[in-house]
This record gives structure tokens, C-alpha cells and sequence, in this order.
């Protein structure tokens, strides 16, 4: 296999064009074998196989800068750069499915969020020109589908700025981000697609009005002089070329040959160039190109030849909250959907079928999203804004000065909240319970499974004169966990004895850790320690009931699947101090740091989340307590 003697993109140089659709056509194989046993992004890197090739033929990584915007696509770049072994993609201590600093020095960015690329690319070539690196080169990838996103233009005013500063963009347009593209930048790029390049249109005019007699040649000058207004007619690229950006394509991004040439030109240019090239997501396998939701965006499992999954997936928390919404849709004409870019992945697919005309998708722009939601909701109507949770912080100052500041009624739905797992650092939703306790009015809930999620639901949309949050986490959701009793708005889910008169511990249960709250409070039992667990349900405002019950107890223990600074146990705390309520408070969250990817599970029992760890932890609290209860005044621990 010629795949296996590629150590590094300088064996590509002695491939002839022959070898190189060998090595597409392998690349692609090995591909669908290793991602349908690991899962991961399939999809996307099966349509930049033959681009990924030519970038690495025609720019010496690592000296020159080749980015890819999110890195999903990155796989091959993986394999032209020497890592080949698939086998734990996305686990933990094997492949990232991103970008990754900690694997190779040809990885630059490995944020994984939409858009950013063309910043990234701005800074490192302003750096190439400030410290006379006048050899080294910046190509930056970037999909159709980011394009849509307002960061992609805010660096594209910067980059037309310096004309002279080389920089080479290559759009990778496939007509979809997730879904397919949409909005006004698609239906310019669809033109580009479909219109007769204009270098043939004037060779062949050239052609005939050079034999035209007396008038020709003159009429073939002036319309050449006036290039600019016939280029915006025959393929109108002007949209770039107004921002000083030359423009070369549209390319065949499956044409190696092509795409090589392309490059060597954007290459030589001394401006900021881009170079479009057409490719088809999924390219090469047959079920991913039937698949019309997303073509294989991200796959679980799958059998390599049918690209059905080996299991069937169970009742996700996504699907959950999907055929909620379809019901909430029949019963009120006021609520409409929100998506950025990702209509599938957080289940407004279904509510768009149902309401076609109440679903806007605003591509991958949360911030506009946020503001468009203020007004939907100023205009009269509910937007459900649904969205992952880690991207929710992007919109953060609109959350706060555009909706909440004006006592907006949006309800944000974060999908994949807390701990993600194989995603890596920056997909695990561990901030947004932070981040939001600042907003002034915001309203935030975490429901504890599936009956939880459809009743909190309900409850937010009905709140019209602030936003609401539902956050909820990635996959599968657990089977309901009941509530033995109500205090003011929180939920009983475990008392002690009825003749434990002051009980040692109050837990407090946030969102889908209630069933390992549970086995916390089984284990401190065990133990002689009495415990009464609640969930708050709604976790922002405080529950005015909690502090009394807090103070009926010896300690009180939040857990929580959010960042620990700031987080829900930091709020419980506050609150505490402010009802005068001295006892002391032990919270347990997730470590204010970047995760590496890995099993959910993995990450939990390493950050020490899990039920041992937790009921080990507060039973030497107590057993600290115990003995010096009588003789001195029991300090908080942090």
C-alpha cells in the first residue's frame, strides 16, 4: 500500500499523478474501515481526501501554517503527516478527532469551534511579516458552512487590509456545514458552482472577435477593459474582490492536478488569495452520499459496508427534548425554533417538519442567533434557541445585554452540558452554569431525566419576561429517578429515618448526577451517616427553601457536572452566607481546566467525580466534624 510508506508530507513530492488517485482511493478505504470501529467524523473527511493531498504537496508543513477551521476534517491530514493508527481515535491516549499541539508540530489549532480559522491565520501571517519570514507561507481551510459565521468576516475585512501580506484562503465548499448551507453567502457561492468559468467565456470570446474584421479586435479590448463588470456577470466572484481579495476558482477540489495549480498560483501571489474548491462531503461511500440529514457528519459504530449502526441507539436526552417540542408546537402558534447551523444534532429536525415556517436556521452564527431571539421575542412570539452547550459561550454579551437586559422571553436549550468525553477540551459543556450565574433575571434548570426535561421544558417557555436555560447532557438518557417529597420548588429525592432529628448530610443533586447522588447517599449510609438528597431542579435563582434546610443539617454537599468555579455549589454557597446559615459546604464539580478526550466515565473517574470518590471525601468530612463538634465551631471547607 503506498498509504504506509507516507511518514511524512515530503513523500508525497516523488509520487507520480497515477500514485496519488492510488493513494486518494486508499485513503478513503482505510478511512471507512477505522472510523466505522471507532466512530468519529466521517463524512467530512471523505470529501477533502484529494485537497488535503495537494495542500501538503504544495506547502512545506510544518514551517508553513496549513489550518483547518474546526478540525473535523483533519483526518487525513492525520495520516500525510505520519498518524496512522486509528485504532483509538477519540479515546483516551489515542488519536484526538481534532487538531491536536500534543501530537504533532503540523497541528496548529485545536479550539475546534467554527469560524476562528481565518483569525488564527491573520496572526500568524501579520508574524511571518513582522519577523521577515518572507519563506514561509499561512493556508487556511475553511468550509462554506463557517463562512456563515460573523468571526469569518470580521478576520476577512482584516486580512483585504494588507494587499501585500501573502496569505492564502481555500474555501472548501461543499454546500453544507452540518445540513446543507444556507442564507445569502450560500446562494453566492451556488452561483460560483454553476456559472461557466469566466477565463473561458473570454478565451473563447477572444477567439471569434479577433476573426471578426475591423471592429474585433477593438470591441475584444473594451470589454476586456470593463473586466470587472463582465466578471460579475459571468461568474460573479466580485463579492470577494470588492474586500481586495483575488479570487481563483471555482476548482474541482477531487482534481489533484487541478487543485496543485490552483495552490502554486494563491502560492506565488504577494496578496491574500482564495482559492474555491468544489467537493462532495461523503465522496467514495456510497450510504454516506445517501445520507441527506448530514452525509456522515459524525458517525457512532457502523457496519463499514451498509453504514447502519451495529446497535440500536437507546432514548437519547436530544430526542427527548425533540418530540417535546413538536408537542409544544401544536399546542401554542407563538413558539418557534432557533438552530446555528445544526438543525439535526440538536433535535429541531423534527419541529421543523411539523412547522416549517417556525424554524429559522442562522447558520453558524450564535450571536446573531441571540439577538434575532430578543427580537422574535419582543415582536410577540417564544424562540427556542437550541444550541451545544459549549458553544453557548460565543453569545454570552448578547444572553446578557440583548436578552436579558431588556427582560426578553427566549428560552435556551444547551445540549451536550457537561462532560462530553471523545470530543476533547473544547466540547465538554463545563462552563455554561458559570458563565450564566452572572446574567441578572436569567432563569436556569437541570433536569434529572427524561420526565424532568418535558416538565422544565414546559415551564421555561412559559416565563415571558426573562431567558431560561434547560441544560441537558450528551447520549443516553437513565431511567427516572422519583421524588419522594417537595420543598419549596425543589424535589425530595431521598430523606433519612424519621428518627434522624438533625441529619448529617444535605446533598444537593444537579441535573443527570441525581442516580449517582443516590448511590452517594447508599454509601455514606453504609457508614452511619444520614443523608437527605435533593435536586433543585431550577438551579439559578437559589432555591429560597434551601438555606432552611441547610441549616437543619450538619454539612451540605453540592455535585455538580459544571466547572467548579462559579458553578452551582459556588451559587448554594453565596446564598447560604447571605441567610446567615453558618454550616460548612463541600462542592464537587469538574476542575477548572481543558480535559482530554476520552470516555465520559474516563473523565469522571479521573477528575474524581464518581460515587466512592465523592461518599470517601464527606465521610472523612463528617468523621473531621465529629471530632471536634463539642469543643469548637465547625469550619467551612472548601
Amino acid at each position: 500500500m503506498l498509504l504506509t510508506r507516507i511518514k511524512g508530507p515530503r513523500d508525497l513530492d516523488r509520487l507520480s499523478q497515477e500514485e496519488l488517485d492510488q493513494l486518494a482511493a486508499e485513503i478513503r478505504s482505510f478511512l471507512v474501515d477505522a472510523v466505522s470501529k471507532t466512530g468519529g467524523h466521517l463524512g467530512p473527511n471523505l470529501g477533502v481526501v484529494e485537497l488535503t493531498i495537494a495542500l501538503h504537496r504544495v506547502f512545506d508543513s510544518p514551517k508553513d501554517k496549513v489550518l483547518f477551521d474546526t478540525g473535523h476534517q483533519a483526518y487525513v491530514h492525520k495520516l500525510l503527516t505520519g498518524r496512522q493508527d486509528f485504532a483509538g481515535l477519540r479515546t483516551k491516549n489515542g488519536l484526538s478527532g481534532y487538531p491536536s499541539r500534543a501530537e504533532s508540530d503540523h497541528d496548529v489549532i485545536e479550539n475546534s469551534h467554527a469560524s476562528t480559522v481565518l483569525g488564527w491565520a491573520d496572526g500568524l501571517a501579520k508574524a511571518n511579516e513582522v519577523l521577515g519570514r518572507e519563506d514561509h507561507h499561512v493556508a487556511a481551510v475553511i468550509g462554506d458552512g463557517a463562512l456563515t459565521g460573523g468571526m469569518a468576516w470580521e478576520a476577512l475585512n482584516n486580512i483585504a487590509a494588507a494587499k501585500d501580506r501573502p496569505l492564502v484562503i481555500v474555501v472548501n465548499d461543499n454546500e453544507r456545514s452540518y445540513g446543507p448551507t444556507i442564507g445569502g453567502l450560500a446562494n453566492h457561492l451556488a452561483t460560483l458552482r454553476t456559472t461557466d468559468g469566466y477565463e473561458r467565456f473570454l478565451a473563447r470570446g477572444k477567439e471569434i472577435l479577433e476573426r471578426t474584421p475591423v471592429v474585433g479586435k477593438p470591441l475584444f479590448e473594451t470589454l476586456h477593459g470593463a473586466k470587472k463588470g463582465l466578471k460579475d456577470f459571468i461568474a460573479p466572484q466580485g463579492m470577494f474582490e470588492d474586500l481586495g481579495l483575488k479570487y481563483i476558482g471555482p476548482i474541482d477540489g477531487h482534481d489533484i492536478e487541478a487543485l496543485e495549480s490552483a495552490l502554486q498560483r494563491a502560492k506565488r501571489f504577494s496578496g491574500p488569495v482564495i482559492v474555491h474548491c468544489l467537493t462532495q462531503k461523503g465522496r467514495g461511500y456510497t450510504p454516506a452520499l445517501e445520507h441527506e440529514a448530514d452525509r456522515f457528519h459524525a458517525v457512532g459504530v457502523i457496519h463499514p459496508d451498509t453504514g447502519l449502526p451495529v446497535k440500536t441507539a437507546a432514548a437519547s436526552w436530544t430526542s427527548v427534548f425533540a418530540d417535546e417540542m413538536v408537542k409544544l408546537g401544536h399546542e401554542r402558534e407563538d413558539i418557534v425554533g432557533i438552530t446555528a447551523a445544526m438543525l439535526h444534532p440538536v433535535g429541531l429536525n423534527k419541529f421543523a417538519e411539523a412547522f416549517p415556517n417556525r424554524i429559522y436556521d442562522v447558520g453558524i452564527a450564535e450571536q446573531h442567533g441571540a439577538t434575532s431571539a430578543a427580537g422574535l421575542a419582543t415582536g410577540g412570539v417564544h424562540p427556542v434557541f437550541a444550541v451545544y452547550a459549549t458553544f453557548l459561550n460565543r453569545a454570552f454579551d448578547q444572553v446578557l445585554m440583548d436578552v436579558a437586559l431588556h427582560k426578553c422571553g427566549v428560552t435556551f436549550v444547551l445540549d451536550r452540558a457537561g462532560v462530553t468525553g471523545d470530543d476533547g477540551a473544547s466540547h465538554n459543556g463545563m462552563w455554561d452554569m458559570s458563565i450564566l450565574q452572572v446574567v441578572p433575571g436569567l432563569r436556569l434548570a437541570a433536569p434529572r431525566d427524561a420526565e424532568q426535561l418535558r416538565a422544565q421544558l414546559r415551564e421555561a417557555v412559559a416565563v415571558k419576561d426573562a431567558p431560561t436555560v434547560v441544560r441537558y447532557s450528551k447520549g443516553v438518557v437513565g431511567p427516572a429517578v422519583p421524588a419522594v417529597g417537595r420543598i419549596g420548588g425543589m424535589d425530595v429525592l431521598r430523606e433519612p429515618g424519621a428518627d434522624v432529628t438533625r441529619p448529617d448530610v444535605l446533598l444537593v443533586s444537579v441535573g443527570a448526577l441525581a442516580p449517582m447522588c443516590l448511590e452517594i447517599a447508599t454509601l455514606l449510609d453504609k457508614q452511619g451517616i444520614s443523608t437527605t438528597v435533593v435536586d433543585p431542579r431550577w438551579v439559578k435563582p437559589v432555591d429560597e427553601a434551601l438555606a432552611p434546610l441547610a441549616d437543619r443539617h450538619r454539612v451540605v454537599v453540592t455535585v455538580e457536572d459544571n466547572g467548579r468555579t462559579g458553578g452551582v455549589g459556588a451559587a448554594v454557597s453565596q446564598a447560604l452566607r447571605d441567610a446567615g446559615v453558618d454550616v460548612p459546604l463541600r462542592d464537587f464539580g469538574i476542575p477548572q481546566r481543558f480535559l482530554d478526550h476520552a470516555l465520559r466515565k474516563e473523565i469522571l473517574a479521573e477528575i474524581g467525580l464518581t460515587a466512592p470518590d465523592i461518599a470517601r471525601q464527606v465521610t472523612g468530612l463528617v468523621a473531621k466534624l465529629d471530632g471536634r463538634y463539642d469543643s469548637e465551631p465547625a469550619a467551612a471547607v472548601d
